[in-house]
Order: structure tokens, then C-alpha cells, then sequence
């Protein structure tokens, strides 16, 4: 039962996705391992201008990979996401959780853990419209700005509703919502995910005005991945990501795996990254930790010792989550692209053969390479 806007309860409210026929979505609609797909996710990151010029074994390549998504072929996905619409993306049955604003952070936060999303839409019962989003990327502001040591107790967490860490953190400068109507183009929800660098897209029904699903870039891959297969493949997808440029391969952003877990928030807000490659003493990847992994310490109750170190937190996580997959600069796009999607990850970690880190391949990335660079719009850096 989708619930009207006007019957949204002051609380937690659960929603199924109106149903649909199957032949107008995914013929085995899946939901994820944690449906909604992260954080939350893909990176912020400070990205370099092509051509770009990177080093992988102190060989220095300078490439310029335009006219690789320039060919009439490289198209084709361009072509098949704007002739979908987002309605055909949502599946026929998923969970939706809304939260009103009056309702406790420290209950939200554990609502979305409990019932395995990453984000929930707000609602204002007082002009009767969702206003925003609360996400994890808020938990781990609210622990970054409020945090001071193990001894002290976030009182913020505990008492502080929604409306009041709203008002706090957004101090009058409460942007709309961003969402997309069901019938918009696939081609407008990827744009309108990179280009506001979020993660989380509501689809809205504009007459009722229910919100009917999140749109992520997991989803949306998902559902070129599975129906992409009936369309010729672009040249491109055997090229390596190495040759394509696809991903971050300066700067990046990594935490050692003896930091505290404070470090890790400070990186996620300062650099506005989605995850952070754990390296040991010797530099090598470990391990990798996301913005998901922060959420759970609203579960455990543990985000009142933020001075653990990274490497106590992974040990300690209660449930299986996406870990570390790495990938190659030899390897081909169109390999990358089957791993994360069958692996349902949101990036895999560009690494050398002594596993040292030398990028990362995020899902924004490769929606970017894929559906808007070949229309000439590069939404990454505008």
C-alpha cells in the first residue's frame, strides 16, 4: 500500500513501491544485499581535467581519450537511456522508508539500519511536502562536528530531532529537493545524480505527489547492465580503463588502518569522498572503508568512542558489507563494469601489482563514461 502524503504518520512510515506490471521493469526485479544503494554513494573527489597525465610504475601516460566516445557506436547507451524512463527502473516491490522531521536523529539512524536503507525522504507534516533527504553522510557530519572524546556523550544525537539538526547545519539555506518525475528519461536521472553530485534521486509522481522510489546509480547500472545486453556494445568497453581515463587517479584519498575512526569522518567531510582505501605500514590496500561502515556505529551504539582505530572498526562490523575489490589498469571497461555490477559494490580500487592504490573506478564514473561524455556533457567537473 503506497500511502498518500496526507497519511504520512509522524514517525517511521514503510512503503511498498506501487505494483506494476513486470514486463514494464526488471522481468526479476532484485533488491539488493542493502537496498538503497550507498551512500551514499559515489566520490566527490577533486578530479583532474583531460587529457590526464597519471604514474603507474613510474611510467608516465599521457592520454586523451575523447575520441574513443566520439564514434557513432559509442552512442548506443546514450541513445537506450533516453528512450527509458525512470518508471521502468523501479521494480515491482521494494522498501521505502519516510521520516517525518519531528523524529529523533538517533531513532532515524537506527531505523535505516534496521531495515537496510541508506536514506529516507523527509516529510514536513506542517506544509505537507517532503523538504529533503537525511542520509548518512548527515550522521557522519552531525558525529564530526559534535564529537570531542570517549568521555563526553553526543547529547546531539540523543536529543536533537531532524528539524533541529536541519536548522543547525543548513542554517536558513535549505535548498529544494532535487527529484525526478517517473517519466523523465533514465539520460535526465544520470545527469541529475552527477551533476548535483548526489546520490540519491526520489522519483516522485507528480499528481499524487508520492514518492514511489530512490533512484541510485547502483539501480540504474543495474538495469543497463541486464537489458543492455539486447543492444550492441560500443568499441570502447574493450578498451582499458587505463586508455579511457575512466576514474580518479590523482590524490587519492586513503586512511592507514591504525587511524582512529575520527580520522576517517574528518577525510569523508574535508574531501567529500564516499570511501577510503585502508593501507597498512607498507602502503598496500587492506581493506576499505565507506561511509556504510559509519552508520553501523549507530546500531552498536559505539559512535560515543570515535578513537578506535579503523582497523578495531572493520574487525568489529556485525554484518558482511561490500568490502574491498580492486581492479587493474590493464583490465578492460567492459570487464569492470560486469564485476561491479555483479558484485553490487559502488567502486572498485585501482591498484598496481603490489597492491599498492593508484585510483579509483566509481559507479558515477562509469555512468559518466558510458551515457553523458558520449553526448558531449561532462557532468563530473561542471
Amino acid at each position: 500500500l503506497l500511502m498518500t502524503p496526507c497519511c504520512v504518520p509522524p514517525q517511521v512510515v514503510l512503503l511498498d513501491a506501487t505494483a506494476r506490471p513486470e514486463e514494464e521493469g526488471f522481468p526479476e526485479a532484485l533488491c539488493p544485499r542493502e537496498e538503497e544503494e550507498e551512500e551514499e554513494e559515489e566520490e566527490d573527489r577533486q578530479r583532474s581535467p583531460r587529457p590526464v597525465t597519471f604514474s603507474l610504475d613510474n611510467m608516465m601516460l599521457g592520454l586523451d581519450p575523447e575520441s574513443d566516445f566520439q564514434s557513432p557506436d559509442a552512442e548506443v547507451y546514450m541513445h537506450f537511456m533516453r528512450s527509458h524512463c525512470c518508471y521502468d527502473a523501479i521494480p515491482t516491490s521494494c522498501k521505502l522508508v519516510v521520516f517525518d522531521i519531528s523524529l529523533e536523529i538517533k531513532k532515524a539512524f537506527v531505523a535505516l539500519v534496521a531495515n537496510g536503507v541508506r536514506a529516507a525522504p523527509l516529510w514536513d507534516s506542517k506544509t505537507q511536502s517532503f523538504v529533503g533527504m537525511l542520509t548518512i553522510t548527515d550522521f557522519i557530519n552531525i558525529l564530526h562536528r559534535y564529537y570531542r572524546s570517549p568521555l563526553v556523550q553526543i547529547y546531539e544525537v540523543e536529543e536533537h530531532k531532524i528539524e533541529t539538526w536541519r536548522d543547525v547545519y543548513l542554517q536558513g539555506s535549505l535548498k529544494p529537493l532535487i527529484y525526478i518525475s517517473p517519466s523523465n528519461s533514465l539520460f535526465d536521472a544520470v545527469y541529475s545524480l552527477i551533476k548535483h553530485k548526489i546520490h540519491r534521486l526520489p522519483v516522485i509522481e507528480p499528481v499524487s505527489g508520492n514518492v514511489l522510489h530512490i533512484l541510485t546509480h547502483k539501480r540504474i547500472l543495474k538495469f543497463l547492465h541486464i537489458f543492455g545486453s539486447t543492444i550492441p556494445k560500443p568499441h570502447f568497453l574493450k578498451k582499458t580503463v587505463q586508455e579511457l581515463c575512466v576514474g580518479t587517479f590523482r590524490d587519492v584519498a586513503v586512511v592507514h588502518e591504525t587511524a582512529p575512526i575520527y580520522t576517517a569522518l574528518e577525510i569523508f567531510v574535508d574531501r567529500r569522498v564516499s570511501a577510503l582505501p585502508v593501507i597498512n605500514d607498507a602502503g598496500r590496500v587492506v581493506g576499505l572503508y565507506s561511509r556504510f561502515d559509519v552508520i553501523h556505529l549507530a546500531a552498536q551504539k559505539t559512535y560515543n568512542n570515535l578513537d578506535i582505530s579503523v582497523r578495531e572498526a572493520l574487525q568489529q562490523r556485525t554484518v558482511c558489507l561490500e568490502g574491498v575489490l580492486t581492479c587493474y589498469p590493464h583490465e578492460t571497461m567492459e570487464n569492470i563494469i560486469d564485476r561491479i555490477t555483479e558484485e553490487q559494490v559502488h567502486r572498485l580500487v585501482l591498484v598496481d601489482e603490489n597492491q599498492y592504490p593508484r585510483g579509483i573506478v566509481s559507479l558515477s564514473d562509469i555512468l559518466q563514461a558510458l551515457v553523458l561524455t558520449p553526448a558531449g556533457i561532462d557532468a563530473l567537473r561542471s
